[in-house]
Order: C-alpha cells, then structure tokens, then sequence
C-alpha cells in the first residue's frame, strides 16, 4: 500500500512538472490537447512563482536532477531536439548530459576500496576530482606510468533509485493498458517501459557496459566512422569501468567545433550510426552529446556504453527496405515493407498507406533540414499509426529512439545536415551486399543446414511416436522383437522420405526465390545505383 501510494505521487509529481513546462510536445500539438488539459498548465504555471522569472528549461532540468536517473534519461532526449522543443529549452536541457552535481570524492574512495579491497589504493593511486557527472555515473581522470584513464564509478545508491522510478513506470504502464484509451493500448505501455526498463538496469553493471564497449570497438573500427576507447579490464569491476583517455572535447562544449568539418563531421555521426546497426545488428542507443567527443582533428569518439541495441536480420532489412524507399521516393514499396513485416494490419488499404506516406516524404525532400519543422513531421506520423491502426514494435523501440536523437545532434552539428543523403552509401552498399551473389550463398547455406538439422531429428521423433514395448517372454518373441527392432516400420520410411524430399525442395525454392529476388534487385536497385554511381 506504502509503495504505490509513493509511486502514485512520484507520477503525479512527474505529471505537474510536464503539463507546467509544456516542453514536450511540439506547438502544433498543443491545439489539440483535451481543454482540462490546456487550463491546468496555464494554473500549474501561473501557480509558479519560481518559473517566472527564469526560463522554462532551466526549471524543468532543476526539477527532472530531483526527480531521478530515469527522468533525467528523458530530459537528455529532449535537449538533442532543439527542433521541438526550441533552441534555449534544449540549450538550458543540455547540462542534464554530463554537468549535474558530482558525489564526494570520499564516496568515490569507498565504491574502490569495496570493489577492489587493498588493491585499491595501487591500482587508483592518483585519481583525480570528478571531470563530468550523469544521472549514473561520474568520470574522473587517472593518470599513472603506464597511460592515462578515464574511470567511470557508480552513483551511490542509484540502484535503489532506479528500482523506484521503474517500478512507477510500470504501474502506470499496467493502468494504461487496462483502463487506457484504444490510442493509448495500441502504443503497448507495458512493452515500451519493460523495453526501456531492461536497458536502463542493464547500465547499472559496469561489467555489462565494459564487454559492450569491447565489442564496439572491434565493430566501428571495421569502417573508422566512429571510434571506441579501449577497456582497462584490470581496473574494471561491477561498479567502477576503467577505459583509455580520450584527448577531446564532449560536443556540449561550445568550442569542440571550432575548426572542425561540421558537414562531414554531422555524416560521419549519421553513418556511424547506420553502419553499426545495418551491418552488425548492434549500436550504440545512447547517442546524446554528453557521449559524443571530438578531438581537434575532427575524430569522433563514442564513450558511455550502458544502452546498447540490438536488432535481427528481419528489423534490419526493415530499416533499409524503408531507407531505400523513401530515398528512391518509391512510396508504395515502402507500404508493401510495412504490409510484409506486420506493421499494418492486413485489412487496410496498401494504397492509402503509401498515399500517406507520401504526403509525409514530398514536403520534405530535397528541403534544407533547417526548412523542416520535425513538429509537424511527429504529428503527422502519429496521425498516421492511429488512422492505420499501427502498433508500436518493442523490438524496434530503441532503434526509433537512437534515430531521433542521431538527427538531432547531426543537426545542432549542421543545421542544414540530410539525412537521407547522409544515408545513402550505407544503405547502397547493405543493400548490393545482402542482395547480391554473397547474400544469395548465405541464404541457399542456412536453408540447406536447417533442412539437415530438421533431418537430425527424425529420430528422436520417431522414438517419441513409437515408444519401444516391453519384450514378450520366450525365444519366439525374442526373435520377433529383434526383427522389429531391424526393420523400420513403414511410418520411419515415410518420415525419412517426406523430410528429404522437404529438405530438397526448401532448398530449390529458395534458389528459385532468391535467382528472382537477384533479378529484381539487380534491375531496381544494383544497375540504377552504378548509373548514378558512374
């Protein structure tokens, strides 16, 4: 009873805070809140002697530091998207990324000595003051005879904190889904905040973040986009993660683009990004500008590994399907992508769905990105899934998030940054790879293997349908049960013979599907592509 009385004023406290500041919907939404809802902000704001006088974001990044780790996440999302929220909202947001108030070096001292023991005191002989504190974590700098660090230690006590704020989130997520409105059920609360959930308590073992990074590393270093510092694994440990020191600047920092490249620093970020999840179905979903470093020479560093994502081969042919449509201004495929992977509902009509995808698409393309209001851009979308009866994908919430926000901070690099153009060598190049002669030996392989591994279990199969019997007592039975025992029975032999013919067919098919998917692909996409390329 305690527990959910603290966790409906937690929400309701949440609640006060976003209705007052009206920051997190775009302007153009704001026409079409419920009347109540409009007359409360206007009396939560007035009834706000503190808000009067200084800037709505200031308050809102005040208020969301007070509330917790997880609110504080949601404010870092906002301040990437100066484009809905305003230029000084996001600007006043921005120190949520890496400039909240640091915990005691005291606390520091003894979160090392209790995960490192007498150790300790080697290992971080000279550790120096926090240099940037998170709603997690903090960074100090460490430097000894062998190189320079940058150790990362746990906030005290921000487990506890997680665990209160999430366990209010689901609640309210369980009210949504049983009491909400068909608007609110189709969006799946529950699956959005268990998605969100997994993340985030995820980030509170160092241990998890660590592999993470190393796993990175190897993959952005196979395209040089983006660059991982290297884990320290003697120095690492469930709540302190030791890496390299980075000699940059965090893109926060108002002179970390001086000098710099910003057209083609703003496509690096963009195609980083892509590369890692097309390639390798793995990226980094945690992609603010506290995270983003930049070295003088223009090298872009990703740190903060705690929010990982990842997606399968079927989301991320998804995603290039949908790139490359909307790249080519080909409208109806792009419906078909959404028809063949579930995401409308098969009873409605493929062509007003294309129809309003391209009312989406044209007034944007070939626009300057500083010509596009992303306000009206969201509301259309959302107009879009509820007319369409779409459902939001819990595979697909981070990906979405990370896109947003991989937008938002390649504009604040260059305004006038595409995205769509930005994408498109990585999206030609997934393409030709999945679709071409590589791609086509490594379907016929998986389709033969899994037929051979359907085969392998025929046997077990056929124990399970013919149990062995008991033997009859005597020679004769004896004798007859040896023969049986010899001589698969009829159901065996049409089993056996039903699963090699399935086996060679599966694989033909898929030859003859692929032979004309490669005929397809080659005359809409490989040939155009090389024209243009030529």
């Amino acid at each position: 009873m305690l527990k959910a009385l603290s966790d409906w004023f937690h929400l309701a406290r949440l609640g006060a805070v976003m209705i007052r500041h009206d920051v997190i919907l775009p302007a153009e939404y704001r026409t079409r809140a419920p009347l109540a809802l409009k007359w409360m902000g206007t009396i939560l704001r007035i009834a706000n002697p503190k808000g009067r006088n200084v800037r709505s974001g200031q308050t809102l990044a005040s208020e969301l530091e007070t509330m917790g780790p997880a609110w504080i996440k949601l404010g870092q999302l906002l301040a990437t998207r100066p484009d809905i929220i305003g230029v000084t909202a996001a600007r006043d947001l921005s120190r949520l990324k890496d400039r909240l108030p640091p915990f005691s070096q005291s606390l520091a001292d003894a979160t090392l000595k209790a995960e490192f023991g007498a150790q300790s005191a080697t290992l971080f002989a000279d550790l120096g003051a926090p240099i940037a504190a998170a709603s997690i974590a903090q960074v100090h700098k460490l430097e000894t005879l062998s190189g320079t660090y940058a150790v990362k230690i746990l906030r005290p006590g921000v487990e506890r904190m997680m665990d209160r704020e999430l366990r209010a989130l689901r609640r309210l997520a369980r009210l949504a889904s049983d009491k909400g409105s068909k608007t609110v059920r189709r969006l799946e609360p529950e699956a959005f905040v268990e998605t969100m959930a997994q993340s985030l308590t995820n980030e509170l073992d160092l241990r998890f973040e660590a592999g993470a990074a190393s796993e990175f590393r190897d993959i952005a270093a196979l395209d040089g986009f983006v660059s991982v510092p290297k884990v320290d694994w003697t120095r690492t440990s469930r709540r302190v993660l030791t890496t390299e020191w980075v000699d940059a600047r965090s893109l926060t920092d108002p002179r970390a683009l001086d000098g710099v490249n910003r057209q083609d620093l703003a496509n690096r970020m963009t195609r980083g990004f892509l590369a890692c999840a097309l390639d390798h179905g793995f990226f980094h979903a945690d992609m603010h500008e506290g995270n983003i470093m930049v070295s003088p020479e223009g090298e872009l560093t990703l740190i903060d590994f705690g929010i990982m994502g990842r997606i399968g081969m079927n989301e991320r042919r998804f995603l290039a399907e949908i790139l490359h449509g909307f790249l080519q201004r080909d409208y109806r495929r792009v419906a078909e992508v959404h028809f063949e992977a579930g995401y409308v509902p098969a009873n409605r009509s493929l062509g007003d769905f294309a129809q309003a995808l391209r009312s989406v698409g044209e007034p944007i393309f070939g626009q300057e990105a500083s010509n596009v209001s992303m306000g009206r851009v969201l509301i259309q979308l959302l107009d879009i899934t509820e007319q369409f009866g779409m459902r939001l994908r819990p595979e697909l919430i981070l990906l979405q998030k990370t896109m947003v926000q991989v937008e938002g901070v390649s504009r604040s690099i260059d305004p006038d940054h595409n995205i769509w153009t930005a994408a498109q060598p990585i999206v030609a190049r997934w393409t030709r790879r999945e679709f071409g002669p590589e791609g086509l030996a490594r379907t016929i392989k998986e389709a033969s293997l899994a037929a051979v591994r359907a085969v392998s279990l025929l046997p077990s199969l056929v124990d399970r349908l013919h149990p062995p019997k008991l033997p009859e007592e005597g020679p004769k039975a004896q004798k007859s049960d040896l023969a049986r025992t010899r001589r698969p029975s009829r159901l065996v032999w049409a089993i056996i013979g039903a699963a090699a013919l399935w086996a060679s067919a599966h694989t033909v098919q898929t030859i003859t599907l692929e032979g004309a998917m490669m005929r397809w692909v080659s005359s809409h996409l490989i040939d155009p592509w090389r024209a243009f390329s030529d």
